[in-house]
């Protein structure tokens, strides 16, 4: 028998790629899961399709408004990072790799570029599935609207994603490596792993002091900056590597408290990107 539940983590997958933030996302099932309940349930033809309607259009207005919010923000806004670990054996290797790539911190991050209309069409269509016409019928625009803003979306992110994505082993051991030079101090290690043009970016959320307000850009400086925060940890923190967003990552722990999470970006066997998530509003998950 379907109901509300069977769907529940379907929602948050959806919402939370829609918003790149799991505490939004769950508040958009959430208030999903009242509206369904106000709904005579003859009215109801597919639940799943109903709920995905009223979810899809509840994150587009949400998606407005964290726009607005954003231009508050202090310093870089990065996406709320979620363990991944935990994958149903079951699950077949190539639909794995699509589900891990499709909330991994880069992809979310090109996401943010899009409107929310063209954020909606695009999720829908490329990670979960749907044809155009249902995608037309949730989200009350034509067929062809839809088809528009879907090559648009795909033209985009195909023009920034990495050309040479690394595999999962090199992008784990350029993390290690990284992990190593900072811990032990060694520039040059650290230098190589570098790419030429590294961008890297602490969102702190204005609660991190030692966060910079800026992306860091180049390899001296994302060299020089990394090297010196190490100073910042916490005493006694810990470095565990773990699966964040479908990725390995860094989470540094002191005590009971997730002090930071970093994230890294492979192309052509080199760091690209480095994210740091240091506001303690957005470790929860973690």
């Amino acid at each position: 028998m379907e109901s509300f539940e069977t769907y529940r983590t379907y929602l948050f997958s959806i919402a939370y790629r829609m918003l790149g933030s799991a505490m939004d996302a769950e508040d958009m099932v959430q208030e999903t899961y009242l509206r369904y309940q106000t709904t005579p349930p003859e009215t109801i033809h597919s639940l799943k399709a109903f709920l995905t309607t009223i979810l899809t259009r509840l994150c587009m207005d949400q998606l407005q408004l964290a726009r607005r919010k954003r231009e508050q923000y202090v310093g870089p806004w990065l996406p709320e990072p979620i363990l991944t670990t935990t994958t149903p054996a079951s699950e077949d290797p190539a639909e794995r790799v699509e589900r891990e790539e499709s909330i991994s911190m880069a992809f979310l991050m090109l996401l943010e570029q899009l409107q929310p209309f063209e954020r909606a069409v695009f999720l829908l269509r490329e990670v979960f599935g749907y044809d155009f016409a249902e995608i037309a019928t949730m989200l009350d625009k034509s067929e062809a609207a839809c088809r528009r803003s879907f090559s648009r979306a795909k033209k985009h992110l195909a023009e920034h994603r990495p050309r040479f994505p690394a595999s999962a082993q090199t992008h784990r051991q350029l993390l290690s490596g990284y992990f190593q030079a900072v811990q032990t101090g060694e520039t040059t290690a650290l230098m190589n792993l570098l790419s030429e043009d590294v961008t890297l970016w602490a969102d702190g959320g204005g609660k991190v002091k030692q966060a910079a307000l800026r992306p860091i850009a180049g390899r001296d400086a994302v060299a020089r900056f990394s090297l010196g925060t190490k100073r910042f940890w916490p005493e006694n923190s810990r470095v565990e590597l773990e699966e964040v967003n479908g990725q390995a990552a860094l989470i540094i722990r002191a005590g009971g408290q997730v002090f930071s999470v970093l994230t890294i970006e492979v192309e052509e066997g080199r760091i690209q990107a480095i994210r740091i998530i240091a506001n303690p509003d957005k470790l929860a998950r973690v």
